[in-house]
């Protein structure tokens, strides 16, 4: 079995710095642009299912991609692969020149993230792990030999099915960035363990 995990494409909350979590924000058209970029890069790829978090941010950029490899395919939602959930702070902005007070604090959570402590009632890495490992395994247990599935994500949950196959503690959790925007990573299964094969690749 094979994965293609890929990051929606922009938003405007992207584009102006404010944490999105687990609010439903649209893509705009430079991410939709960029879905259809990627969706033609993939043309040649085999898709036999194709598995989204439910946010429209992610289901419209599934919907591009296929749409422009030429596959009709319907698209299954998971909340397991949901953006992690900042609470309280989604909608603050956290990149840029006009910073939410709470800036300087959250940003553990891209440089030192063992040491991040969600705001009111946001959700840990650990949680965030742990759910989309649930994913990876039962993908692993319940999918087909041949599945080539296209798995449409976020940022911090893209990472987190990374961190999970490459099994990096929290304190290596980004792997160097954060994934751009239908930034595309694969995953193959070999012999029931997870294998990490590509990453970030963007097509321009």
């Amino acid at each position: 079995m094979k994965i293609y995990m890929i990051r929606h494409g922009q938003t405007d909350w992207n584009k102006t710095g404010k944490l999105q979590g687990q609010t439903d924000i649209p893509l705009n058209e430079a991410g939709r642009a960029l879905a259809v970029k990627a969706g033609h890069a993939l043309r040649d790829v085999p898709f036999t299912r194709v598995i989204s978090s439910p946010l429209s941010r992610a289901v419209e950029t599934a919907k591009l991609v296929l749409a422009a490899a030429g596959r009709v395919l319907p698209v299954e939602k998971d909340p397991r692969i949901e953006e992690i959930s900042f609470g309280d702070l989604e909608g603050a902005v956290m990149k840029g020149t006009e910073l939410s007070p709470e800036a300087e604090e959250f940003q553990a959570f891209f440089d030192a993230p063992e040491k991040y402590r969600p705001a009111g009632n946001g959700e840990t890495l650990e949680q965030l792990l742990k759910r989309t490992g649930d994913f990876l395994a039962d993908l692993a247990a319940s999918g087909q030999e041949h599945d080539t599935v296209l798995v449409s994500v976020h940022g911090a949950c893209m990472r987190a099915l990374q961190a999970n196959i490459l099994h990096n503690p929290v304190s290596e959790f980004w792997n160097g960035c954060v994934p751009p925007n239908c930034a595309v990573s694969v995953a193959v299964l070999e012999e029931g363990t997870w294998r990490l094969a590509s990453r970030d690749t963007v097509y321009e």
